[in-house]
């Protein structure tokens, strides 16, 4: 299974939460978004999924795989709450200490809740014969990485992942693993 982060925006360039805000690709993200689909050149994917987002969406569209792509509703960032649109920085202004993936969101979404929106993805693809490719957001797809490892939703935390960035989860005879992480946009990876 191959994890496709989207491209820049202006928010994720400037550290903002951007959960359910549709914040439009950079020209950057635009380019990297292009690079992407020379990570996936060559690979056969028998589902394509991508979140409602147009950052998601135009980064799949963009790397090339946007004709094949099913929208999941699941893929969709975390929902941020209160903390939508802010840095971290302004947000422990008045809530020193604050860790997302410790303390979550006021007004947002449960990690328990993007835990199960991943587990419904995983479910649906397990037993797919082909690859598969998502387009979604960094933390939604930290937490899939996390659950696909069979870890806590709130593990996905130690997973940085950049933006246009490709992962590759897989297996190691019966034990499902991380086979790449974070790697640049251009880099293959099939």
């Amino acid at each position: 299974m191959v994890l496709a982060r989207h491209g820049e925006t202006e928010w994720s360039r400037t550290g903002k939460h951007t959960g359910r805000t549709d914040v439009p690709l950079t020209d950057e993200g635009r380019v990297q978004a292009e690079l992407l689909g020379t990570s996936l050149a060559g690979i056969r994917f028998e589902r394509i999924y991508t979140s409602p987002l147009s950052r998601a969406a135009d980064t799949c569209r963009l790397a090339g795989l946007g004709d094949s792509a099913l929208v999941r509703d699941e893929l969709v960032e975390w929902d941020y709450g209160e903390y939508e649109g802010r840095t971290t920085a302004e947000i422990r202004e008045e809530r020193p200490g604050w860790i997302l993936w410790r303390d979550g969101c006021p007004g947002g979404e449960s990690m328990a809740d993007v835990g199960a929106r991943a587990d419904r993805i995983l479910a649906e693809l397990e037993g797919l014969a082909g690859p598969a490719a998502l387009f979604a957001h960094g933390h939604v797809l930290r937490v899939l990485a996390a659950r696909w490892l069979g870890l806590a939703p709130e593990d996905g935390g130690l997973l940085r992942l950049d933006t246009a960035t490709v992962s590759m989860l897989g297996w190691e005879r019966e034990v499902a693993v991380v086979r790449r992480w974070n790697v640049s946009p251009g880099v293959p990876v099939g």
